[in-house]
């Protein structure tokens, strides 16, 4: 087909995806909390896309005349696709999995060279806590909820999306919305809170402050580790303050000889990477709890699989 197209159209092709890719990118990564699947998933929706567009004489299908809803009806349903192999992969992943982490800030960081639009796409919708309770959903709750709540997208858009009438939407996006509540209710900590209390959190594990940790980690406080089965990892989470607060003074002991610490933004929020030798050693981001005093969750992701985004240098590849 790419024979008969005009230098024009090709070039008209490529700036209508280019121009949707950040969108595109955030939808497949918030449906699948992978980076890696997430490039997968633009690279299929752009040969998909090439295909259906600017072909010499056959006319264009009335979708391709609306770039935006044609490219993401086209991501969406690849991701859902693509769930099925990451579910099989799942199966017999070594320990806790954890989302992918993703740099949001700097010049270093995905977003670099977005506008402001694209950055607080970027910023607002990837919270790893959220990822999280998000794979508890099923993965048309999952699409739903990313639809709906993260990007605004009515229930008759979505309906569209997916293939199904708006009355299942509204009743998928009913219970998608009651489960992600049960886990999170919304509230969000101001990011000047959040930066404060990770960096107490932070000087207190890796100092060893036995005493500071437990002050600053909630009562029933939960420690996730992503090792995959290549990097050390506890093999189940860890619950409860005494042993969270062991674990990271346990951990912080055995590795701190040789290695560096920034604190960067991670999926919008304020975060600590973990650097040995110039290459990235582990991502540790802290959730708070509703008052933004306390540590609730841990997720401390060390699978050297998952940290190519968090190099100094790691740009995602362009199509």
């Amino acid at each position: 087909m790419t024979e008969h197209r005009t230098p024009a159209g090709t070039a008209a092709a490529t700036q209508a995806f280019l121009d949707h890719r950040e969108l595109l990118f955030a939808v497949a990564y918030n449906m699948l909390g992978s980076v890696a699947d997430a490039e997968d998933v633009l690279q299929e929706t752009w040969l998909a896309w090439a295909g259906r567009t600017g072909a010499e004489g056959a006319g264009q299908p009335p979708e391709i005349r609306r770039p935006r809803a044609y490219l993401v009806r086209i991501t969406v349903r690849q991701a859902l696709a693509r769930r099925a192999r990451i579910a099989r992969r799942r199966e017999t992943y070594t320990g806790p999995w954890l989302p992918e982490p993703l740099l949001t800030d700097g010049p270093d960081g995905p977003a670099a060279g977005a506008d402001a639009a694209e950055r607080a796409l970027r910023t607002e919708s990837v919270s790893l806590a959220l990822l999280v309770v998000l794979e508890t959903l099923t993965p048309l709750e999952r699409a739903v909820f990313v639809l709906h709540e993260v990007f605004g997208y009515a229930h008759t858009e979505i309906a569209d999306v997916l293939g199904r009438s708006p009355a299942a939407v509204r009743q998928l996006a009913h219970r998608a919305r009651a489960r992600v509540r049960a886990r999170r209710p919304r509230y969000e900590a101001r990011p000047r809170v959040r930066r404060q209390a990770t960096q107490r959190f932070v000087a207190a594990a890796l100092g060893g402050d036995l005493a500071a940790l437990l002050e600053i980690l909630a009562p029933q406080v939960t420690l996730w580790t992503d090792g995959g089965g290549k990097a050390q990892a506890a093999l189940r989470p860890v619950r409860g303050r005494d042993k969270v607060a062991r674990a990271l003074t346990g951990y912080a002991t055995r590795s701190a000889a040789g290695l560096r610490f920034e604190h960067r933004d991670v999926n919008g929020d304020a975060a600590v990477v973990v650097f040995e030798d110039g290459a990235p050693h582990a991502v540790m981001v802290m959730d708070l709890d509703p008052d933004g005093e306390r540590v609730r969750e841990v997720y401390l992701v060390t699978n050297p699989d998952k940290l190519p985004a968090v190099a100094p240098d790691g740009t995602r590849p362009q199509v």
